[in-house]
This record gives structure tokens, sequence and C-alpha cells, in this order.
């Protein structure tokens, strides 16, 4: 794949193109979903340029142009790394980055910036930000940075117990049980992903080509109905607690309400 260097004018300097290759664990696991990654960037030929590179290097892109549209998409979807251009217009990255720290702690965040001077860089740490790289920037470095956080957040991710109190439930991932004032129902494998995969996002929205590419792997009509049909079945295993509702959001997708 070829990456070229970017100029805070969204320009490519052809003479820096660089070869970048998967690794092959990266390969083995291309079947996955891809990582879904928050775009935001003012900049109209530099954000198409970026977000042309990172889809064709494997990632699901969601690219906003403006600080509103950023905060709509943090509060609508879940996304495994953010990268915020600071100086935007109406809500600066600063914000967009603190708004992100509300909801979760723990996804990766790149500032991009034209400014080098170290206030910026400290106030941008101090809210949350894990890095930061100054344009004109290289996008090989950024793809780089990029898999590093990644990777980092899987391990951590691994490295979170997978056992769940959801109200009255427990629900151990790793056994496949659901259990409820001492008995215990024992789940299949994809009722236990598609309920984890709720039981790590509470009470958020999440749309549903997000949980059939995550789970399924693909987004389509006939796969859209088994969610329909998972759904039904974990609705039905959470129904002697009153307080957990999984919600339908009409259009949208479904939320897991839990106290």
């Amino acid at each position: 794949m070829k990456v070229e260097k970017l100029f805070g004018n969204g320009k490519q300097d052809n003479s820096k193109s660089v070869n970048v290759k998967k690794t092959p664990d990266e390969m083995t696991e291309s079947h996955l979903a891809p990582p879904h990654l928050l775009y935001v960037e003012d900049d109209q030929s530099l954000g198409f340029v970026t977000r042309d590179n990172l889809e064709l290097h494997g990632y699901r892109i969601t690219h906003c142009a403006d600080g509103h549209a950023a905060i709509e998409a943090i509060a609508n979807q879940t996304f495994d790394l953010c990268i915020l251009d600071v100086m935007l217009p109406g809500i600066d990255g600063f914000t967009i980055a603190e708004r992100i720290r509300e909801k979760d702690r723990h996804t990766p965040i790149i500032f991009l910036t034209a400014k080098s001077l170290q206030e910026d860089r400290i106030h941008g740490l101090r809210i949350g930000a894990d890095d930061y790289l100054t344009k004109p920037f290289s996008l090989e470095e950024l793809i780089l940075k990029i898999e590093v956080f990644l990777r980092r957040s899987k391990t951590d991710n691994q490295n979170v117990s997978d056992v769940f109190v959801l109200g009255a439930y427990q629900f151990d991932y790793p056994n496949l049980s659901l259990m409820h004032q001492g008995s215990s129902r024992q789940l299949t494998q994809r009722e236990a992903d598609l309920l984890r995969y709720f039981a790590r996002r509470p009470n958020e929205i999440l749309k549903r080509p997000d949980i059939l590419r995550a789970i399924w792997g693909d987004d389509d009509y006939f796969l859209g109905r088994s969610l329909d049909v998972f759904i039904s079945r974990l609705r039905k295993y959470l129904q002697d607690d009153p307080d957990i509702l999984l919600e339908n959001i009409h259009s949208v997708g479904f939320r897991l309400v839990v106290p």
C-alpha cells in the first residue's frame, strides 16, 4: 500500500512514498470487522486524502468536517480510535476529546495540529489525549501510531474480566453462562458474543451495521434477520429483571439499558 507524506494544505509529496505491508497477524485477522476510526478534519483536501488512504489500509472511517458532527457521532457510535484536528470551526478538538472521555476513558485519541506550542500539547494530554502529530505529518507515521494504539487496546481488552453484573444477572462470558438467583442458563457462543458486545457498552445506542460487522463479520439483509432472532432470545433470557431493557431504537439499532 502506498503512503504519501501529507501537508497541512492537503497536498501530497510523491517523493516520500512508502510501501506499508500488513503483518501476518494482521492478514490473519483481516476477515474480522475492521477497526472503526473517528476522523475529524475540516480541511476538505487533507480530509479526503487521509480518509482515502486509511480506508485503503483497511480501516472503517467516520469522517466529520466540524465539531458539531463529531459530537453527534460520538453520542451515537462506538469507535476503536479517534483522530482529532485541534483547530476546528465552532467546537474545537479539545472539547471533542473531553466529550469522548466523559463517555469512554480508554479509546485512544490522537491529535492533529498545526500548532507546536508546548502548552497545547500539555493541555491535550491532560484532558486525555494519547499522542500528537504536528502538521505537516507523514501518513506512514500516523498509520504506525494507529497500529500501536490498536494493538495496545486489544491487549488491554483481553486483560479485562469478561464477567459482567447486569442488574440481577451475572454473565460469565468465558463459561457461556447467565446466572440469576442461583439458576444458570447455558448460552450458545453466538448468544454470548452478542450479549458481551452489549455488556461492554451499557446504555449506549449501538447501530445495527456495527453489531452485524462485529459479531457476524458482515452486514446484509439475511444476517439482519438473524440478529433480530438473537435479540429476541436475549430479551427472553433477561426478562426476570424489569430494570434491564434491550431497547429497539427505530431505524438505528439497539441499546442495553442497565441500572
